[in-house]
């Protein structure tokens, strides 16, 4: 049934801004602070109070349309959006509407094997959030609900897609393109538990074949890849659903509960007049020059895509290999902070990828926090090479450095570690374990080659681990070839 049908998805993206201070107001924009303790009279909404734009969001907003290929508008227009609701003080949301300061730019996506998709963005338009509401946070107060206006005036921007997604995973791959990018940029921590970053999605569904767009239900407010997944899936299938049973999709908000897994009907969809968009009377119009638009281009930094082409013709490493270390720009930075003092790519590569993330991982630490520095680790990495350890010895040298901060000499030299690569003394010890198991060397010289493991276990556990590998292997091939 459902492939009678073709989805249709345009995704409206909020992007909290990582500015000190709000968008039209010095109040701080910390999160967790106590309710409320982070208000003015212009995030209040007090009677003559009069906004003053933040002229570091704009930066952040000429940022991210420059990183998704937008026009940058060089006059845009601040507007009320007018609705009443217990979180929005002044009655009104400053946002933007017939100018917005970014349009027509597109974002490459890779959802499935068969190369990138170009999805449009319409516009990118910077307004103010709203308070929180909060409904029974304790048991005290379930009954009641409170406003909390800290995130009154936060800088936003909203980031709207054409709708050109025809399925949740090119949903996820969409988001997670985009959210890669605004962490990547600084413009945005990123934390989707926070709602830093948050999604609504436009979903329709239409007969294939067909070019007209079906009714389309508004998804607000999800938070996570997990669950823009599941709640559009769940509502394609309810729309197909309804059209096979001879009903009709209305035009309405929904949310949806994760717990159940289902959208329900919050409310039904404004459109703009609903709003009673008009100019703002209080902020002059937003003028962007060239010049300033060049300076925010040069200071910005290396976008994910361009940096993965860059590792892969630069160092040589595998596309896989390289997004894996571009994924985060804190990684690739520490990654490139090795490779300036060891130029192995590789090596540094299966190291950072290897024993750096497995540690990340197990301690839930930032890789910025980590007690083996690049530097650290570009010296571990250089007693492997000339051989004064093997790569064996190596994880248990990381392992002290990781405890102690220590560097790899001082630990090797402490701990007895450097490796044995004075061929008598192996051939000594080979002879000694050769002479100690004469039936496995008849099995060998029998034709039984798999008992060769058994000997080089022996001989680098009589060795404490410490003898060249390629030495015992040689060694020993010749010893038993006697």
């Amino acid at each position: 049934m459902l492939s009678k049908y073709e989805t249709v998805i345009g995704l409206e993206v909020h992007v909290q801004l990582t500015t000190a201070t709000k968008i039209f107001c010095g109040c701080a924009t910390r999160f967790g602070a106590d309710p409320n303790t982070q208000t003015c009279p212009v995030c209040l909404g007090l009677p003559g109070a009069l906004p003053v734009l933040n002229g570091r969001a704009v930066e952040f907003a000429i940022m991210a349309g420059l990183a998704t290929d937008c026009r940058i508008a060089p006059r845009s227009i601040f507007a009320r959006k007018n609705y009443f609701y217990p979180d929005l003080p002044k009655g009104y949301q400053i946002s933007q509407f017939e100018l917005p300061v970014c349009e027509h730019g597109s974002l490459d996506i890779f959802a499935d094997e068969s190369g990138p998709k170009k999805i449009g963005i319409t516009r990118i338009h910077m307004e103010e959030d709203a308070g929180k509401l909060l409904h029974g946070e304790t048991a005290e107060t379930a009954e009641a609900s409170f406003v909390d206006l800290n995130r009154a005036c936060t800088p936003l921007l909203e980031i709207v897609s054409e709708p050109d997604l025809r399925s949740a995973d090119e949903a996820v791959a969409y988001l997670k393109e985009l959210h890669q990018i605004v962490v990547y940029l600084g413009i945005c921590d990123g934390s989707m538990e926070q709602g830093s970053f948050r999604c609504d999605a436009n979903v329709s569904v239409r007969p294939r074949g067909q070019k007209e767009l079906g009714t389309r239900a508004e998804l607000k407010n999800i938070n996570s890849f997990r669950f823009v997944k599941q709640a559009i899936e769940y509502e394609v299938e309810r729309q197909v659903d309804l059209v096979e049973d001879g009903g009709k999709v209305i035009q309405e908000t929904r949310l949806f509960d994760a717990a159940a897994g289902v959208t329900r009907s919050m409310r039904g969809k404004e459109e703009a007049h609903d709003y009673r968009y008009f100019p703002d009377p209080d902020l002059v119009p937003l003028v962007i020059s060239a010049d300033w638009i060049e300076r925010v281009r040069t200071g910005m930094p290396e976008l994910p895509r361009e940096k993965v082409a860059r590792f892969v013709a630069d160092f040589d490493l595998a596309l896989y290999d390289a997004e894996v270390l571009a994924a985060s720009r804190a990684v690739a930075d520490y990654f490139e902070a090795c490779l300036g003092h060891y130029g192995n790519a590789k090596a540094c590569a299966n190291w950072v990828m290897g024993e750096v993330q497995r540690r990340l991982n197990e301690e839930g630490i930032a890789i910025n926090a980590a007690p083996v520095t690049p530097v650290l680790l570009a010296g571990l990495l250089a007693r492997i090479d000339d051989q004064t350890i093997s790569g064996k010895i190596a994880k248990t040298v990381f392992e002290e450095m990781w405890k102690t901060g220590s560097d790899a000499d001082a630990i090797i030299a402490a701990r007895g570690l450097k490796q044995v690569t004075d061929t008598g003394a192996i051939e000594q010890i080979i002879d000694e374990v050769l002479a100690a198991n004469p039936a496995q060397v008849e099995e060998y010289r029998s034709g039984k080659e798999k008992v060769f493991g058994f000997f080089v276990g022996q001989v680098m556990k009589a060795s404490r681990g410490k003898a060249n590998p390629a030495a015992v292997n040689e060694l020993l091939k010749k010893k038993l070839a006697g």
